[in-house]
């Protein structure tokens, strides 16, 4: 039987095919909780126990509880995530017209695992802007919940060793999807005929967009015991879902410090945007929250604080677990991973693990370990960018996950429910030493 916060996780998932619409509903979401949602343009009037959000670009969300004493004097409690994946991004002239179909160019977003994108159904979702009546600009949602288009593999009979030596697919030339054929009297109009016939405007109204590709298969379980959750975009919309949902669960408790969830856009793409992580979002808000006269009240508010970078970790891969370092096989439905780098590719110090492991051992929640296998390359998250800019203790965490950056990957169902307890316990602790 689904946990009322694994529902609202399938919902989230797939009420969110890209980071415009991971951000709408959130701040929906925070709009029925009572937050109050702020300006960067604007001045604010911060007061004690208020709830408030703002949003960067439409892709970055920040939302917190304002501590009931000065974030000088009791710290921030941070939880940091991103709202992208891996993904293929329609080009800006797309239209391709080659041997009577008609399609798209993609470019790849962030690393995807291309060969997942193949023979799915996919549609499109984004940002599209138009011209309104009055001449001024406006972002309008897409989210074309029919599929519309394919990528299709070529057949094996004219690909004969693809099963011995691998499917290599490239960029460039296999990823254009397909949406229709040249003979009938709508083919060939082009992409903004399409679009505004999508969302009812006329074409030379559209300006510009920002569109993905996106699996319209919706997020599920499955397993004999309903045990593992399927769906695209789990890396990493399921940690801004955990660390929200955390915020929310405990909006009621009156608390000294100030508790932030915080859900950069462009992770996948190394975070240096107006947007990212290595942006000036994080910084500037907290500046703004320290409302005191002192000089050094941010420095002093940053000295108290921690941060947790929430980011999905890899379980151990039953088919081929010589990739993964021996003696650290973290399991789905195991429980909170925590990541470990010696050269820094994750922020987490012995210091800030001690922390989150006092944390769950009170809330009797397991923990796990990943490190990479040392002959291996090892991935990262935003959590040295954002601990390396406010020089704030951080811990990498996540759970355990395969298929990482899969058109369709796979997580556990009883994971969501002690990350989200875990949160809750580091939100509410009211001291880190």
């Amino acid at each position: 039987m689904k946990t009322e916060s694994l529902t609202q996780l399938l919902s989230f998932l797939d009420a969110s095919p890209t980071p415009f619409h991971a951000v709408d509903a959130l701040r929906n979401r925070l709009n029925a909780f009572g937050f109050e949602e702020l300006l960067e343009q604007e001045s604010w009037k911060i007061h004690p126990g208020s709830k408030y959000f703002v949003v960067r670009g439409d892709t970055s969300i920040a939302a917190w509880i304002q501590g009931t004493e000065s974030p000088s004097v009791t710290g921030f409690r941070l939880i940091g995530a991103h709202t992208d994946s891996p993904n293929l991004r329609i080009k800006p002239q797309p239209d391709l017209n080659q041997h009577g179909y008609l399609q798209f160019g993609v470019e790849v977003y962030g690393g995807a695992l291309l060969s997942s994108w193949a023979d799915r159904d996919l549609s499109l979702a984004g940002m599209i802007y138009l011209k309104n009546k009055t001449g001024k600009i406006e972002g309008h949602l897409l989210h074309h919940r029919e599929p519309l288009l394919r990528i299709p593999l070529l057949a094996i009979h004219l690909n004969r060793d693809v099963n011995e030596k691998g499917l290599v697919l490239n960029a460039q030339t296999h990823l254009p999807p397909v949406y229709g054929l040249e003979d009938n009297e709508d083919s060939g109009k082009g992409i903004h005929q399409l679009l505004a016939g999508m969302i009812e405007c006329q074409a030379e109204d559209i300006l510009s967009y920002d569109l993905s590709l996106y699996d319209t298969q919706p997020a599920s379980t499955l397993g004999q015991n309903q045990e593992f959750i399927v769906s695209g975009r789990l890396d990493n919309l399921y940690s801004c879902f955990s660390a929200v949902e955390a915020l929310l669960e405990d909006q009621h408790t009156p608390s000294p410090q100030t508790r932030m969830a915080v859900c950069f856009d462009h992770e996948e793409i190394g975070s240096m945007t107006t947007q990212g992580a290595r942006s000036s979002f994080i910084t500037s808000l907290l500046k703004r929250l320290n409302q005191e006269n002192d000089n050094d009240a941010y420095e002093r508010s940053c000295a108290r604080s921690m941060l947790i970078s929430a980011d999905m970790a890899h379980a151990v891969h039953p088919n081929f677990s010589e990739k993964h370092e021996p003696q650290h096989f973290p399991q789905i439905n195991g429980g909170p991973v925590i990541k470990i780098n010696a050269q820094g590719r994750y922020a987490t110090s012995g210091s800030s693990e001690a922390v989150f492991e006092q944390i769950c051992r009170e809330k009797e929640i397991p923990v796990q370990k990943f490190v990479n296998r040392t002959d291996l390359s090892c991935g990262s998250t935003i959590g040295p960018f954002v601990a390396g800019n406010l020089g704030v203790p951080t811990l990498d965490v996540g759970s355990a996950m395969l298929s990482m950056h899969s058109v369709r990957e796979m997580a556990g169902s009883n994971d969501v429910g002690w990350m989200i307890e875990a949160f809750r316990g580091f939100y509410t602790r009211p001291a880190l030493d």
